[in-house]
C-alpha cells in the first residue's frame, strides 16, 4: 500500500471534501482517501497499481484546477 499527498488549495468545505473524495474513491485500488481543509492537502492511500496522474486526474474531475504533489 503507498500514500501520497497533494497540495489542492482550492478546497474550503464540507462540500470540497466530498466532491474530491467521491471521485478519487472512483478509482479501482484507492482504498481510502482524506482531505485536510486547515493545510489544503489531499492524502489518498492506495495500491501500487494507481498512478498519481489518475488521482490528479480525479482531483481535476471534482473541479480543482491547481493539484501539485507534495514530496
Amino acid at each position: 500500500m503507498k500514500i501520497d499527498q497533494y497540495r489542492v488549495p482550492g478546497v474550503s468545505c464540507q462540500h470540497c471534501v466530498a466532491a474530491v473524495t467521491e471521485e478519487v474513491s472512483k478509482l479501482a485500488g484507492v482504498e481510502r482517501v482524506q482531505v485536510n481543509l486547515d493545510n489544503k492537502l489531499v492524502t489518498v492511500e492506495h495500491g501500487d497499481s494507481v498512478a498519481p496522474a489518475s488521482i490528479i486526474a480525479a482531483i481535476k474531475e471534482a473541479g480543482y484546477e491547481e493539484v501539485a504533489p507534495v514530496a
